[in-house]
This record gives structure tokens, C-alpha cells and sequence, in this order.
């Protein structure tokens, strides 16, 4: 008597041939081919990456050393280790699930993704220092130091996806910040809180502050999700609130900024342009 309903060999025979699949494309396929292969997918993003070392993980997976992505500005994240991983039970589902880890520095990243159905997504980085992320110095000109973390759910995809990324930072101290040509006043932090909302196709920040002894500073504002991450429109805004002794000791930098004064003590600098390149407008 057969006990499986009519469409489950069939089913069962087309997963034993994506993992048959998947196998023999780990195994025999160098792993500088799958490395151009990965340089090609995210060549239209305009990204590139390079890598130390990249080889191959068990039973399905890739790993590297010195892993660097870069868009036109340079080189935005350096990691020392990265592991992407197909996960065999949600396979056998017919569900493609992938789950990465990565170190930098001290600090470490784990994130999961549903590739089929709507999709989704779950972020996790703790211990991140600032100053291991060259995306500050290539983008914004700046030095930045500080502990950074993460944690979040994207559920969705394109202009369907919900969810949301908590953001944390402690004992920041930046420096040099300039935006197309401007630049913004040095300050050090206790810390910085704020969410990264995203629905209806954009990500909005909101309740984003950094606290500082002499320096309020609040960040809002959207940008669209799906873009290419270089090409980005941005639709922020900044807001100083500085303290008189702050501000005096600053009198240089608060005069290039004082047409953007909304009131004694309270500055408003909207930000445009895009992620690569961002413009004080």
C-alpha cells in the first residue's frame, strides 16, 4: 500500500536534485570561479569585492579572509571573516535559506535570509567598533570611534517589505565630518539610539539621537529601499542642538552653518544627493 500522497516522489526527487545540484557546483567548481561569480552578481549594485582568501565551506557554503567590499568612493566594509551557508533541513522544505557570519575586529555579524516566498531577513551585530568600518572615512570624510550594535527583522521584499533595525552606539567620538565640502562640528557621545523602519517600499529613520555633554544631535528623515546602495536618493535632515560653550568653541564651523539657524541654539541642515555621495542642500 503506498502511504505518500501522488506529488510527493516527484517532490522528493526535484530536492535530491537541487542538493545533488548544489553539491557537485561546491565541489567541482573552483573557488575563484564562484568568487568572480559573487564580483558579477553585485557588479550592478556598484559594488566590487576582493578577498585574501575564498574557498569553500561544508556541506554548502563559502568562506573567506580578508573580505572587502567597495563601491565608487572605495572600500565601505572590511571583514575578517565571512561564511555564507545554505541551510540543508529547509531545503528538504523547499524553502533556500541562507545564514552568514562575520567578524570584524572584535566584533561579529549573523544574519539569516529566506530567499523563496515573500522573503526575509534577521540581523544581529554586536561589538561592532566604528573605526573598523571604512565606510566613515571613504564616505564621510570623518574618524569614528565607537561600540556599535545592531539587531533587527525585514520581512518582504522590493516595495512589499516590512520590518524594523534597532540601532545602538556607545562612547562615540567623530571627527572630520564633512558633507560636499561642509563640514559638521567634532563631538564626542555617550550614546546614540534609534530605528530604522522600513514599509511601503522606503526606510525611515526615526527617534535616531546622539547625546553628547555639549552636543545634541537628532537625525530623520527617508530614502528608498531596493536601489542600487550607491545610487540611493537621500531625503535626511540633521539637527544641531548645541550648548552655548559648545557652540563657542566651535565659532568657526557653527559660522559656515549659520544659514541653516532655525532659531538661537538650533540648527536644521537638510541632506540630499545619495548614499555615495551626500549633499548639503
Amino acid at each position: 500500500m503506498n502511504r505518500f500522497p501522488s506529488w510527493f516522489k516527484p517532490f522528493a526527487a526535484s530536492i535530491a536534485g537541487l542538493l545533488l545540484f548544489l553539491c557537485l557546483t561546491i565541489m567541482f567548481v573552483p573557488a575563484a570561479e564562484l568568487q568572480r561569480l559573487a564580483a558579477r552578481a553585485l557588479a550592478p549594485y556598484g559594488l566590487t569585492i576582493t578577498a585574501s582568501s575564498f574557498g569553500k565551506a561544508f556541506p554548502l557554503g563559502i568562506n573567506a579572509k580578508g573580505f572587502s567590499l567597495s563601491g565608487q568612493s572605495g572600500e565601505l566594509l572590511s571583514f575578517d571573516r565571512l561564511e555564507l551557508r545554505l541551510r540543508l533541513l529547509p531545503l528538504f522544505l523547499g524553502r533556500v535559506v541562507a545564514s552568514a557570519k562575520a567578524t570584524i575586529g572584535t566584533g561579529t555579524i549573523e544574519s539569516e535570509a529566506e530567499l523563496t516566498r515573500k522573503g526575509r531577513l534577521n540581523l544581529s551585530c554586536s561589538n561592532i567598533r566604528l573605526e573598523a568600518i571604512p565606510f566613515f572615512k571613504t564616505v564621510a570624510g570623518a574618524q569614528a570611534k565607537g561600540d556599535l550594535r545592531i539587531k533587527g527583522e525585514v520581512a518582504g521584499q522590493g516595495k512589499g517589505a516590512k520590518g524594523a533595525l534597532q540601532i545602538e552606539a556607545r562612547d562615540l567620538d567623530l571627527k572630520g565630518v564633512t558633507i560636499s565640502g561642509t563640514q559638521l562640528p567634532d563631538a564626542s557621545y555617550k550614546t546614540m539610539q534609534g530605528m530604522l523602519r522600513i514599509k511601503e517600499g522606503k526606510v525611515n529613520l526615526e527617534s535616531v539621537t546622539l547625546k553628547g555633554d555639549g552636543l545634541y544631535v537628532r537625525l530623520s528623515g527617508d530614502f528608498p529601499a531596493g536601489y542600487q546602495p550607491a545610487a540611493t536618493p537621500l531625503n535626511l535632515k540633521v539637527e544641531l542642538m548645541p550648548k552655548p560653550e559648545f557652540l563657542e568653541s566651535q565659532k568657526f564651523v557653527f559660522l559656515l552653518l549659520a544659514k541653516y539657524t532655525v532659531s538661537p541654539g538650533n540648527y536644521l541642515i537638510p541632506i540630499r544627493g545619495t548614499l555615495a555621495s551626500p549633499q548639503l542642500q
